[in-house]
């Protein structure tokens, strides 16, 4: 029976119909690209960029239509005909080569890749940076808390001392908290 693959394909079907049809909508509209609906104080920009446009088109149809005269040649050459095809492939590649050489220079955009790579490196060097501050951090922590532990068994040994008797140093304790006193003033 028509089960629900059948009905998936139906539908797959009717959204292709649909992109089809606004295609076409847009392709019809895209001829009255250059048209009187900008405003007036803009409009002679919109107008040099269509012939800008207009002369890009004619340089191309130019190039496509000369490939098109060796074509014709190459047909009537007969038995160096081999020879021609060669000359056509070698006059062929140069025309490309120089039309992405012209795109090149004119636009100069990074394609999404290079974007992508350049974002990347970015990212890594961030992340290295941060990696960096974060291990300076740590050991200025560290050699802080080796200090502070440091300072502090200085203290407990004055002030863990004991006479003969086993009784705490009193003068050693004094003379500790005013050093302490002397060096917070």
């Amino acid at each position: 029976g028509r089960g629900f693959a059948f009905r998936r394909k139906q539908k797959i079907e009717r959204q292709y119909r649909k992109l089809l049809k606004k295609r076409r909508q847009v392709h019809s509209q895209q001829g009255d690209q250059f048209t009187d609906t900008y405003p007036e104080h803009l409009k002679h920009l919109y107008l040099a960029e269509e012939e800008k446009l207009k002369k890009r088109r004619r340089t191309l149809d130019d190039s496509v239509s000369s490939e098109e005269k060796l074509n014709k040649a190459a047909d009537g050459c007969g038995i160096y005909g081999y020879v021609c095809l060669m000359i056509i492939s070698v006059s062929r590649a140069s025309a490309f080569s120089s039309r992405s050489v012209v795109t090149q220079e004119k636009f100069k955009n990074k394609t999404s890749n290079q974007k992508a790579k350049e974002e990347y490196e970015k990212i890594k060097a961030e992340r290295a940076r941060k990696k960096e501050e974060a291990e300076k951090r740590k050991q200025q922590r560290e050699e802080a808390q080796r200090l502070y532990k440091k300072k502090k068994m200085e203290a407990y040994k004055i002030l863990s001392k004991k006479t003969k008797k086993g009784q705490p140093n009193l003068n050693l304790q004094v003379e500790f908290l005013l050093q302490k006193i002397q060096q917070n003033t």
